[in-house]
């Protein structure tokens, strides 16, 4: 079958008419081109969606407080209630899968505009009371000094850790800066670090506008005691925080006197269950495209399916002598799935380089003029290539399986009358 007459009949049966092969290869080159295509303008897609996640850990949730809806235990409906320390610590005993629950507490934002001072300079900022495990939640780029520490809660240091941004508002370019102090809300907090943040949701210069201080200080300079504003949780891996949230509202209702049916109690944004959805949509949108590129597909196979019935026809009498000279019904056969295969598989690769090549440019030109908002570098894998060579020998093998049990239908006599 692999020998070399074999293969210089193939070369000679698919190029004794090559403008007919051309065309027919063109439609397989055409329809695996779509589906290469298809599959990374969704890749493309998928990467700048997610991007808007940043580089936030997926497996989590933010919790806050809202006005309780129904009357509980003689207790009014209407009323307010705030998270505490307690809560932190209740949270972490009874649910070992959470990996981190963290309190924070901000000024600035929703609270209003907060004013921090260095020098003459001044500017509006958020600032948040964290601890440090919150970098781990909230990934960034420590661009000089460091992040907060358990010895800066434990001491209540007032230290900060500031963004570029506010560092460009505070400080003249090449001014040192570690060591210094800042004034927030008439505090005094010395700076030990910035940070960066990469985002391509267009927050970007706004994320790079915030500063950390530790907990404890944020707490006893700004008289929060041991309230929270809001939680950030996340969950252990292996573990969903969507399935764990339940239990996390049951223990805060419990506590706080919550009727176990009020839903409107406690404000929650499940990051976890949004990504969830998003990558839902992408699983479905992929579907599509290899339904859409193999619709495509079957059409050039149809067309070598109808071309290679064409070659049989023409070798009728070439078929019929080789079967009145012994050619076993197998070897008529795999001669024909093999032309099939081979014209199939040229054609096909020829489809996914043109793709390639198509994706490259088009990778150039996004680098060259800057990021994209939702669509960045598109691309396809190593295991779609594979997919699309089984999707190709697959299809060869199918186009060329009614000539070839054509061919080995053919009876000799009747073949050698044959004009």
């Amino acid at each position: 079958m692999f020998s070399k007459d074999s293969w210089d009949e193939i070369i000679e049966a698919l190029s004794r008419n090559w403008f007919r092969t051309a065309l027919t290869a063109f439609g397989v080159l055409w329809g695996i081109f779509i589906l290469v295509i298809l599959l990374a303008a969704g890749k493309g897609l998928e990467n700048g969606v997610k991007k808007d996640f940043g580089n936030m850990a997926t497996n989590s949730m933010f919790m806050w407080t809202q006005v309780i809806s129904k009357p509980y235990k003689g207790l009014p409906k209407g009323r307010r209630f705030s998270y505490d320390l307690d809560d932190v610590a209740a949270l972490k005993e009874n649910i070992p899968e959470l990996r981190f629950v963290s309190p924070r507490n901000q000024l600035g934002g929703f609270g209003g505009a907060n004013n921090v001072v260095r020098g003459i300079n001044t500017g509006a900022f958020n600032v948040y009371g964290d601890y440090p495990e919150y970098i781990e939640q909230q990934p960034m780029n420590i661009t000089s000094g460091r992040f907060l520490n358990y010895g800066d809660i434990e001491s209540k240091r007032k230290v900060a850790v500031i963004g570029e941004g506010v560092r460009n508002a505070l400080y003249d370019k090449g001014e040192d800066f570690i060591g210094t102090y800042i004034k927030i809300n008439g505090v005094n907090f010395m700076v030990v670090g910035t940070y960066s943040i990469v985002s391509s949701n267009g927050d970007a210069e706004e994320e790079q506008k915030q500063i950390y201080v530790p907990f404890t200080a944020f707490s006893q300079a700004f008289n929060m005691g041991n309230n929270v504003g809001w939680m950030a949780i996340t969950a252990k891996d292996g573990y969903s925080i969507t399935k764990l949230k339940e239990r996390v509202f049951d223990i805060i209702k419990t506590r706080h006197s919550i009727h176990p049916e009020d839903d409107r109690a406690i404000g929650n944004f499940d990051l976890y269950e949004q990504y969830q959805k998003v990558d839902g949509l992408f699983i479905a949108l992929k579907a599509v495209a290899y339904f859409v590129g193999i619709l495509v597909l079957l059409s050039g196979i149809i067309g070598i399916s109808n071309i290679m019935l064409i070659v049989v026809k023409e070798r009728t009498k070439e078929i019929g002598i080789r079967r009145a000279l012994g050619a076993s019904p197998w070897s008529i056969r795999s001669q024909i799935l093999t032309e099939s295969v081979f014209l199939t598989l040229i054609s096909g690769m020829a489809g996914v380089s043109l793709g390639a090549l198509v994706i490259y440019v088009l990778n150039k030109i996004l680098d060259a003029n800057g990021p994209v908002e939702m669509f960045a570098n598109p691309s396809v894998d190593l295991s779609t290539i594979l997919i699309a060579l089984f999707i190709l020998i697959s299809s060869g093998l199918l186009a060329g399986f009614i000539p070839a049990q054509n061919a080995i239908k053919v009876k000799p006599i009747d073949a050698l009358r044959d004009e």
